[in-house]
């Protein structure tokens, strides 16, 4: 986990926010490559999720909302994590996270077993909406991204006019207090859901469950994570939270153990009756075939996006010994991207700077296919080592343009340049004119 700290520091995928100042604890900015990783895996779950299905709408809710929602929705009352302070070190941890030794529990800083009792932390963060500090205005940052969704059910059905069952997807942030925030992007202050909540007809929750559970196990698998990496883990009765009749919690397996990336609940009808009880507004639905009207059940599959980004830089991440042709050994760091995440599509050298023929095509290549993927031109340095920086970036292809493209070595290979493939290094030569739908069909 250190050396991916370290290539992710390097390499520019994620800084930890404000570290000019110290930092922040539990907030992470992403870098030139990281905002590029997760956009990709953004825009590939929403493609997948929404665009490729006729019964999936998409919205985008405020990060702020009424308080009421929070009251509804049971959020400010019991909405918190089991906290104690160690006496020694005036640490401050989970109570249901600290180590434990012959039955008793300790601090994991110091090691001190002289800790208070644990007392309810609530996570939520609280702000005011107004010029006035005052209990009347205060808000919070959301805790999540569903409740969004619920108290537009109505406005998303009457504007669509979908039938059930159907779901309604969203991406966002979310916040919430962590007491130990840790394990890097994994758990952290300030983070992004990409949450989907299926709406259907009380008798179809279990089997849509199932469903889901197929379906998000295959979006893992379409962007390079395989599924002997994700442990399903079905959550029993009494571990369960008390609304949800069913709940799989999809794991990866993180350098640090094995942690949940999903989860997909079977919430009954436990949201919308909450907003109807509270609100008075009505939020049920009317089948026009049976004529009935009922309050929908809902299938939950909520993704954590930075965690996921995180599985996808861990699942990449690689080291290999490679021979060069004159027999020296080096350790080659490589970034195995399925091509479909990877930040920077293609890599676009000449192999000479001071050949302006050379740099003329190769800018050519650039302008070609800047406008259909992310690409990168560099001229500096011996090729190899171009090569290598790619190798870290996660670069699934290289070009470079050489003397046989401009013809200087004959004829034949004239208009044609070299494709270096990242995982295997292997070189071939592809026409300039095949090059851009070449790279398309790869990283569709």
């Amino acid at each position: 986990m250190e050396k991916i700290v370290s290539l992710c520091k390097r390499r520019g995928f994620i800084f930890q926010s404000s570290e000019i100042y110290g930092g922040l604890n539990g907030f992470w900015d992403y870098g030139p490559l990281g905002v590029e990783l997760k956009k990709n895996l953004k825009d590939f779950w929403w493609r997948r999720n929404v665009r490729e299905r006729d019964d999936m709408e998409g919205m985008d809710g405020s990060i702020i909302m009424n308080r009421a929602v929070w009251k509804a929705s049971g959020h400010e009352e019991t909405f918190s994590d089991p906290m104690v302070d160690c006496k020694k070190c005036n640490s401050r941890n989970r109570a249901d996270q600290l180590p434990e030794k012959d039955g008793e529990k300790y601090c994991p800083t110091c090691g001190s077993r002289d800790l208070t009792e644990a007392r309810d932390f609530n996570l939520m963060f609280k702000s005011h909406a107004g010029p006035l500090e005052t209990e009347d205005n205060m808000v919070y940052l959301r805790p999540e991204t569903a409740q969004a969704i619920f108290v537009n059910f109505r406005n998303v059905l009457d504007t669509t006019r979908q039938k059930l069952p159907f779901g309604i997807a969203q991406i966002g942030k979310a916040f919430r207090n962590e007491i130990n925030p840790r394990n890097y992007i994994f758990r952290s202050r300030e983070f992004e859901q990409m949450e989907i909540e299926y709406f259907c007809r009380p008798e179809d929750g279990m089997q849509l469950t199932d469903y889901w559970l197929e379906q998000r196990l295959a979006f893992y698998e379409d962007i390079g994570i395989p599924r002997s990496k994700i442990h399903i883990n079905d959550i029993p009765d009494g571990e369960r939270a008390f609304y949800s009749k069913k709940t799989y919690d999809l794991e990866y397996e993180f350098p640090f153990g094995v942690s949940e990336l999903e989860g997909i609940a079977y919430r009954t009808d436990y949201d919308l009756s909450k907003h109807i009880e509270h609100s008075g507004k009505p939020l049920d639905y009317y089948d026009e075939v049976t004529k009935e009207r009922f309050v929908p059940h809902v299938v939950e599959p909520s993704a954590g996006t930075d965690r996921t980004a995180l599985a996808l830089i861990c699942e990449a991440f690689d080291e290999e010994t490679v021979t060069d042709e004159k027999g020296k050994s080096e350790t080659r760091t490589v970034m195995r991207f399925h091509p479909r995440m990877a930040p920077i599509k293609c890599g676009i050298f000449p192999l000479l700077k001071n050949k302006p023929q050379l740099v003329e095509k190769a800018r050519e290549i650039v302008a070609s296919l800047r406008g259909v993927m992310n690409v990168f031109y560099d001229e500096s340095g011996a090729i190899g080592r171009r090569y290598r920086r790619q190798d870290e970036a996660g670069t699934p292809f290289c070009v470079t343009v050489d003397f046989d493209t401009i013809g200087e070595n004959g004829p034949e290979k004239e208009g044609t340049v070299t494709l270096r493939h990242r995982d295997s290094m292997q070189q071939e030569r592809i026409a300039i004119a095949d090059l851009k739908n070449y790279l398309l069909e790869k990283i569709s």
